[in-house]
């Protein structure tokens, strides 16, 4: 049964670090293409709502992982 548990709060700490990944390279990528196709300001605000969507995702998936582990006593 613990070792099920470490391997989902794994599972869970892997997918959140995915997630600022893709984070980052949204957030980099879309101010970079606004920026070569000339896009209003309102579609980088968009690719930055959304970066910031993700790394809310992550923040609460790892502190969700963090207090498994403290509660479990790792």
């Amino acid at each position: 049964m613990q070792d099920n548990k470490a391997e989902n709060q794994q599972k869970q700490a892997r997918l959140a670090s995915y997630v600022i990944l893709a984070s980052v390279v949204v957030l980099m990528g879309g101010s970079w293409l606004g920026g070569q196709l000339g896009l209003p300001v309102r579609y980088a605000f968009l690719f930055d709502l959304i970066a910031m969507a993700g790394f809310a995702f992550a923040m609460i998936v790892l502190f969700r992982v963090w207090r498994a582990r403290q509660k479990d006593g790792e």
